[in-house]
């Protein structure tokens, strides 16, 4: 009624109480009607229209009374009030509607609530049914149905149906309420059909037809419309009907799918370049809203992308973005005032205006100020447009514009990319949900299964789930997989560019980080292209510009890298990287390529790039797989241009590069490093977690890496990139846990990389290598490694391989690799003992020193630390390692240190023997068992003897190898040890063994020694190497084998020597005897003086062994020989071992290993006998050989040495006494010819101030005395031998004589010159002259053999043999020859020893001879010693000027001996004495008794030298015989008769002569010889007539005595003398006649008639 009034105040009073009444609830429905119609009248008068729109507000929100017409009725209201002129009431109007819209609604969902529990039976609405029948609606439904139809119906721009009496509507405001609806109560929509309805029928049909711009609409009422048809879309409706699209996709994409198909396509197309500027904004915007909804685009995939014959909506709307942002680049955005100047200036000039075209570049250093995307000039700011993960628009809620707004710069692009990120983030986020989901939820049911209890029900029941799982996730599956494959060619696409275009660091990691995910999303699929397509992206942008990379080129990216491809019928441009992008540079390095090509740059986006590819191979390792190869390729390329190194570990550190311009580094990136290596190392750290597949990717990743680095590295000796090889060793040492699976491709490939040519690559290998095989071995493996031998054999094995490479450095790596082992596992190499020595003993002579140092100080270490540790069958190896050492030849301490460790080693076998022969035993018959099963023989050296005596022979045959090495050092090192080992510890050796070492062993080795000695060289060596002087004494190879020869020889005989008693019991001794001897003979007559004289001593030696005795098992020890010989004492059982010890006065060795049952051994004599007889036939055979002379001499004729000879025959008088049984006249020839050969060898003029004493002393060489000693032994063995033996004297004297005549005719030696030792000069000064040879003083030889023979006579003198063969006879024969020569004697002592010798023997002999007288065996004696007499005592040696008198007076005492003799021993028994013998002597003495003067005396010496006792003694002897004797013949007397008248007549001259001269000369003195020869005449009367006195007067003839006195008167003549020498003579003369002086007497006439 107040409200009727239409008073203003009375109708804000009224409307007041009405609406405080309502707010009461006091309101029933025809009030409520009252009041609209009420309401309605004061509109149309529009009185108090914010007050109205109050009322009509609180009428309808305080209660639901108001329904169907009235409820239209007071929505009319409202519109129409919004349409007034007045803006605060229209802008209340809208809010009033849009409350009132909302109230109607929320009326239904009330409604609905309400009768939610009642549950009725929906009535199915036919999809053609009439859209009035809303008969089934509830009555606030119906009220909500009818609104909503109406709104379509006025935005369509047709009349409403229920809203009866609208004026006029907008469509904006349409838009916007249907919006609000749509969004606010999607329930509605979705729970009844009859709204489904409409949506279908009507809002789409109306929204796609309002997409079209060239739309008609009217600007004011419903009636006047405008008919200019508007050809650009209207911004309002656009961006409105835009968000009505979001809505119903967002909502009811479920009930529109089709329809939602349409939308989604505009939206596409809005995007397109050609569309204004706004319009795209505002459609990206929507599209963000879209892909903030991951579980929507999935929808989208399933419902389009998945069916057949559907548009690809999912992919377009990618693509769409994609396009979108690369045309923002590519085509100036004209709509902003800022840039529509430069456009033109855009296009024209190109990249180079860009920092133009802004003025936000910085100038200086390029970098800008603003984040922003740059691409060829194009430079577009990145604005901050939302908060990630949430869609908010900007121009999609700008409601209140009408007019298109400028979009500021770079937001259409900042929204598109927040599109990219957020539906990466929410495709990822929700797809790996998930799958994880998917993952846990099938390992809980297939544990369950495992463990469900046992009602079948239940494990059914569990099994169904589990196989619908399966279905569920295979539907899944495929749905995330078409998802990815259908958005991943266009995010990757934008993706890039955007990266290249980035230059903000925020924006740039978003990418990244965007890129990563789909990477690893695809990963996790098993989408192979994709993920490498990405991470082809990725690998790009961490290199520099058109860096040349083939893996990023020729692997899937192939499919990218065409500048362009299709999708779906869109072009989508591949934008290959700009090279001008405005990045601060941070680094300058050297490209990792074959040929250097300058230098490349990298950015911090670079950088940026590689720190995500390190996070995505770090964290998404497990689904890499083989884009490892792209990832890992790309990683070494910037290692490389960085600088990084690879340190111990394989961790990379920064270093500089080695060559180039070396590398540059910023600051910025410096810092940056340390951090990029550690991610480096911590990315293959973790790849313990990554399970075995992808762990093999990993592997095979890194090794073609390594290989293409290897090829690239060929060729040249530039750094390599030793990335790969960095990295596989750090992989590997990581995953040492699961060593096994990754050991042969890791090692494998390592192998390779170390026979690499280029040094440093290959010692990266062997670094890498030898690393992992130390941390294998030294790694806590479970089970641990002593009780997993395979796994241990495989660690060591690749060890082993290295020794086929040859490069030494490789080779040294690993020897110290084998060192480091030795060290730290020594103890616990167990079987991989073979291995580890394997590699020691392949090191190869020619491999350079320092290789070989190293692998021998890797033996010495087993050898003093490891031999009790290691498995005793390797011990063999280790003496084959040790022994192949002494063969190496490049450095000489190395091959003496490791002969002087297999003397170690043989220590160590006998200190340790029972427990290695126990192992060893043990072994053997495991290998025997097993080589039978097989079937087949057992294969080791020596065989059959017991393992442990092989072992010893294998240590033998070693050291006999060196033994016979080039150098002359290693031989006598080996030499001498290998005699010591066999002297100090053969005694180990099983009985039988010895065989094999003798034979095997011994002989093998001299046989080699011989025959290297004589193909000796006989070239001088000047020096040693290196400064050494090498002594004359070795200076030829040849001299060198000698020292050999000798050291060998020597051992072996002193083996046999101090082993007898061992070999003589093995069946084959004499053979090896014969052997020996063999040697022995051929070393003493090989041309060299050391080796002959010390074969000699062998012989020496073995000659010494007295073969064994043979009462007990006590061997004594014979006086000749001072080697211990064993005694047994009791039976000492070593413990276990039932073999007794065995001691020697020495040492305590064990010797023999006797049983105790066994019987000592017995030899027989026979078997001694001619062992011996083999030796008297080796030393007649060097006897013979060594002193034959030889056919021609030059001057390096071979004359055996005087200690040879005298060794030879000292060896003789031993021999002896075992063969003398049965030594013969043959075997004494033998002898003598050796003898006198050997005596007979001159000695060099070189040698003969040692030998030979001066001239002048008569001394014997030892040579002589050896000779001479010989014929004693001899000798005195025929004296108390048997009768037989006797007949051998007389071949001893013919030796002995033959050796006295040697006094004056020195024997010859062939045909050589010897010259007298007085006139050789020695060579001292002329080195090289050759020498002469000088023959011996045989002088004392001679006479020493003389007294030896008169010796020997003197005892055999009655002998038959003697007497037989005419000793005697022999030896005045051989006196003869002195006694002749007399003065001519070389000697003068020869002549007076001859005679002193002549007279003892013939004192002995001559009665013997007489004894014999009628035998006639001495016949032929006489005329021999008469000559002699004769030739001795008128000799024709003219004494030598210089004797003095005393001299000759000696001289003539002699003389006067021999003719004393003569009548003594001779005359007195001449009726014994053959008559011509008597006659001979006869006139000898005739001759000698008339004094002969010799013409060449001085006066002075004159009287002496007349012999005159000789003469006088002659003249007593002649007349004694002449006269004493009875006359036995005629003729004798007659012969002595004459001798006196001859003797008287020649006296009567001599007088005569005298007295004539004497009167002549007057005062003169008569010359000296005359009145000498007076005088002797004189004397030699005067000794007539005493002779004549004291016989008897019958023996005298009358005649002699008138002969006699007829001289008184020429005597008395010569008193005139005036000589007083003559007159004393003269007086002694004539004394005599005193007695003549008788008177007359009858019978003196008688005489005188």
């Amino acid at each position: 009624m107040g409200c009727g009034t239409k008073e203003p105040k009375i109708t804000q009073l009224c409307l007041a109480a009405i609406q405080r009444l309502m707010s009461h609830e006091v309101v029933s429905e025809t009030a409520a009607g009252n009041i609209i119609n009420m309401l309605w009248q004061l509109m149309e008068n529009s009185l108090e229209e914010l007050k109205l729109l109050q009322t009509v507000l609180v009428l309808l929100t305080t209660n639901t009374v108001v329904h169907d017409e009235a409820l239209s009725k007071a929505i009319v209201l409202c519109f129409r009030l919004h349409f007034t002129k007045d803006n605060i009431t229209n802008n209340t109007a809208a809010a009033t509607v849009r409350q009132v819209v909302t109230v109607v609604f929320e009326r239904m969902v009330a409604e609905d609530e309400r009768h939610r529990d009642i549950i009725e039976q929906p009535v199915l609405v036919q999809g053609n049914s009439n859209r009035r029948s809303v008969s089934t609606l509830k009555p606030c439904a119906k009220d909500a149905y009818m609104l909503f139809q109406d709104l379509c119906q006025l935005v369509n721009a047709d009349a409403p149906y229920w809203l009866v009496g609208m004026t006029e509507m907008t469509r904006t405001f349409g838009l916007e309420l249907l919006e609000s609806v749509l969004n606010d109560f999607p329930q509605v929509f979705l729970q009844h059909q009859e709204f489904s309805f409409l949506l279908k029928e009507r809002v789409c049909p109306l929204v796609i037809k309002l997409f079209s711009p060239n739309i008609k609409f009217r600007q004011g009422s419903s009636t006047s419309s405008s008919p200019a048809p508007v050809e650009k879309p209207y911004f309002p409706i656009c961006m409105r009907l835009l968000r009505v699209v979001s809505v119903l996709i967002k909502q009811f994409y479920s009930l529109l799918v089709t329809e939602c198909e349409i939308f989604l396509s505009l939206l596409v197309k809005f995007l397109d370049a050609d569309k204004p500027q706004w319009l795209r904004a505002v459609a990206v915007e929507s599209i963000h809203r879209l892909c903030v909804q991951p579980q929507l685009l999935r929808s989208f995939c399933q419902s389009y992308d998945m069916k057949q014959h559907s548009t690809k909506v999912f992919r377009d709307i990618v693509n769409a973005l994609g396009s979108f942002i690369q045309s923002l680049f590519l085509v100036p955005p004209t709509g902003n005032p800022a840039t529509t100047n430069q456009a033109g200036n855009n296009n024209s000039a190109g990249p180079v205006s860009a920092p133009a075209n802004s003025g936000m570049l910085g100038i200086g250093g390029g970098v800008t100020l603003l984040p922003a995307f740059e691409y060829r000039g194009t430079w577009i700011p990145i604005l901050t447009v939302t908060v990630q993960g949430s869609a908010k628009a900007t121009y999609l809620e700008m409601l209140d514009k009408v007019e298109p707004p400028t979009i500021p710069e770079g937001y259409a692009m900042s929204v598109a990319f927040h599109c990219l990120l957020d539906l990466v983030r929410g495709i990822t986020t929700m797809i790996e949900g998930e799958l994880g989901e998917v993952e846990t939820e099938c390992l809980t049911t297939t544990t369950e299964a495992v463990s469900s209890p046992t009602q079948s029900s239940s494990e059914q029941q569990e099994f169904q789930s589990t196989s619908d799982q399966m279905d569920k996730e295979i539907v899944s599956r495929a749905v995330w997989e078409e998802m990815v494959n259908a958005c991943w060619c266009g995010l990757l696409a934008a993706l890039s560019l955007l990266l290249d275009a980035s230059t903000d660091e925020a924006a740039t990691e978003n990418i990244l980080k965007a890129e990563l995910t789909m990477a690893a999303l695809c990963g996790r699929l098993g989408l192979v292209t994709s993920r490498d397509a990405f991470i082809t992206a990725m690998c790009k942008g961490s290199l520099p510009p058109h860096y040349a990379l083939t893996v990023l080129n020729t692997t899937t990216a192939a499919t990218l890298s065409n500048k362009s491809y299709s999708i779906q019928g869109q072009n989508v441009m591949m934008i290959s990287p700009s090279s001008e992008s405005h990045q601060q540079v941070v680094a300058v390095g050297q490209p990792l390529a074959v040929q250097p090509q300058g230098t490349v740059m990298l950015t911090s986006k670079n950088i940026q790039c590689m720190r995500t590819l390190l996070n995505l191979a770090h964290c998404h390792g497990a689904v890499l797989g083989t884009s490892w190869q792209l990832v890992l390729a790309t990683l070494q390329h910037l290692v490389w241009i960085l600088g990084l190194k690879p340190s111990s570990g394989g961790a990379l550190k920064p270093g500089r590069a080695v060559e180039g311009p070396s590398t540059v580094l910023t600051t910025a990136v410096m810092t940056d490093l340390p951090v990029i290596s550690n991610i480096l190392s911590r990315l293959f750290e973790s790849s313990q977690y990554l399970d075995d597949v992808s762990l093999h990717h990993l592997i095979n990743a890194l090794c073609s890496l390594s290989l293409e680095a290897m090829d690239m590295a060929y060729g040249n000796n530039k750094e390599p990139s030793l990335f790969a090889v960095a990295k596989l060793l750090e992989t590997g040492l990581v995953n040492m846990h699961r060593i096994e699976i990754l050991w042969r491709p890791l090692t494998g490939h390592l192998l390779e990389v170390c026979q690499h040519p280029n040094s440093r690559m290959r010692e990266w290998g062997a670094e890498a290598l030898t690393s992992l095989i130390k941390a294998g071995l030294t790694f806590n493996h479970d089970p641990p490694l002593s009780q997993n031998q395979r796994l241990q054999l495989l660690l060591l094995n690749p060890l082993k391989e290295m020794s086929s490479i040859n490069h030494p450095d490789i080779r040294l790596k690993q020897l110290e690799c084998v060192l480091q082992i030795l060290q730290s596992q020594g103890d616990s190499l167990g079987p991989g003992w073979p291995l580890v020595l394997g590699v020691m003993g392949a090191i190869r002579n020619d491999q350079g020193e320092s290789l070989i140092r190293t692998a021998f100080q890797c033996l010495q270490l087993v050898v003093t630390d490891f031999l009790p540790t290691m498995p005793c069958t390797c011990l063999q190896i280790v003496v084959d390692v040790a022994g192949s050492f002494g063969l190496h030849n490049q450095e000489l301490n190395i091959s003496l240190t490791s002969i002087g460790l297999l003397w170690n080693i043989s220590d160590y076998f006998f200190q340790r023997g029972e427990t290695i022969e126990k192992e060893l035993n043990k072994e053997e018959a495991a290998q025997q068992k097993q080589a039978e099963e097989k079937g087949v023989v057992l294969n080791r050296p020596f065989h059959p003897a017991p393992p442990f005596d092989c072992l010893w022979l294998c240590l033998y045959a070693k050291l006999g190898e060196l033994c016979v090495d080039p150098r002359p050092a290693v031989r006598k090192s080996a030499g001498q040890t290998l005699f010591s080992t066999i002297g100090a510890h053969g005694t180990l050796l099983q009985h039988s063994t010895w065989h094999t070492v003798i034979w095997k062993v011994l002989f093998h080795l001299l046989d080699r020694v011989r025959e290297s000695s004589t193909t000796a060289d006989k070239e001088k060596i000047e020096s040693g190497g290196g400064n050494i002087l090498i002594h004359h004494s070795r200076d030829t190879a040849e001299k060198q084998w000698a020292e050999t020869w000798v050291l060998t020889l020597a051992g072996v005989a002193r083996i046999f020597n101090t082993r007898r008693y061992l070999l003589q019991p093995l069946g084959d001794f004499s053979s090896a005897w014969d052997v020996l001897l063999d040697h022995i003979q051929s070393a003493a007559l090989s041309k060299n003086n050391e080796v002959s004289l010390a074969a000699l001593k062998s012989f020496q030696e073995i000659l010494q062994i007295v073969s064994p005795v043979r009462d007990s098992d006590k061997p004594e020890t014979p006086p000749a020989v001072n080697v211990p010989v064993p005694v047994l004492i009791g039976s000492i059982s070593g413990p276990g071992l039932n073999r007794p010890f065995v001691r020697t006065d020495s040492i305590g060795e064990r010797l023999g290993r006797y049983s105790s049952s066994e019987p000592p051994i017995v030899t027989d004599e026979l078997e001694d006998l001619n062992l011996w007889w083999a030796a008297w036939n080796t030393w007649y055979r060097i006897g013979s050989e060594s002193t034959k002379p030889p056919i021609t001499f030059d001057k390096l004729t071979f004359i055996p040495s005087q200690p040879f000879l005298t060794a030879l025959i000292q060896i003789f008088p031993a021999l002896y006494q075992h063969i003398k049984t049965g030594f013969n006249m043959d075997d004494l020839q033998k002898l003598g010819v050796i003898l006198h050969s050997a005596v007979s060898v001159p000695i060099s003029s070189d040698a003969s101030p040692f030998i030979l004493p001066s001239y002048t002393e008569a001394v014997l060489t030892s040579l002589q005395e050896a000779v001479l000693t010989a014929l004693d032994v001899l000798q005195k063995a025929i004296c108390i031998g048997p009768e037989n033996m006797q007949i051998m004297y007389p071949a001893i004297f013919d030796q002995l004589l033959a050796f006295v005549e040697f006094s004056c005719k020195p024997p010859q030696y062939g045909q050589l010159e010897t010259k007298h030792i007085a006139n050789a000069k020695y060579n001292q000064i002329q080195l090289f002259a050759p020498a002469e040879w000088v023959a011996l003083n045989y002088v004392p030889f001679a006479e020493r053999s003389l007294e030896v023979v008169v010796d020997l006579y003197q005892k055999t003198a009655c002998h038959k043999a003697v007497v037989n063969e005419k000793v005697l006879q022999n030896i005045i024969k051989t006196l003869r020859v002195p006694l002749s020569l007399k003065y001519s004697c070389p000697s003068e002592s020869t002549w007076k020893l001859a005679v002193s010798s002549l007279l003892k023997v013939l004192s002995i002999g001559l009665p013997v001879a007489r004894q014999h007288a009628s035998s006639g065996k001495f016949d032929s004696m006489w005329p021999e010693l008469a000559n002699t007499f004769e030739d001795f005592l008128f000799t024709k040696s003219i004494p030598p000027d210089n004797l003095s008198i005393q001299e000759f007076q000696r001289n003539e005492s002699i003389d006067v001996e021999v003719v004393q003799l003569i009548s003594t021993e001779i005359l007195p028994y001449a009726n014994f004495i053959p008559k011509e013998f008597v006659g001979q002597i006869m006139t000898m003495l005739n001759k000698g008794s008339i004094h002969s003067q010799s013409s060449s005396f001085t006066e002075a010496e004159i009287d002496i030298r007349l012999r005159e006792e000789f003469s006088k003694m002659c003249f007593e002897t002649l007349l004694q015989f002449s006269f004493s004797n009875k006359v036995t013949t005629p003729q004798e007397g007659y012969i002595s008769r004459m001798a006196l008248s001859v003797l008287l007549k020649r006296s009567q001259d001599v007088l005569h002569r005298y007295i004539e001269d004497e009167r002549l000369s007057g005062k003169c003195p008569l010359p000296r010889q005359q009145v000498t020869e007076i005088i002797f005449v004189l004397k030699a009367v005067s000794t007539l007539i005493d002779s004549l006195k004291k016989t008897q007067p019958e023996n005298v003839d009358g005649n002699t005595w008138a002969q006699v006195i007829a001289l008184y008167p020429t005597l008395v003549e010569c008193i005139t003398c005036s000589s007083s020498e003559v007159c004393s003579a003269l007086k002694e003369a004539l004394v005599p006649f005193k007695d003549f002086m008788q008177p007359p007497a009858s019978k003196v006439q008688n005489g005188e008639s």
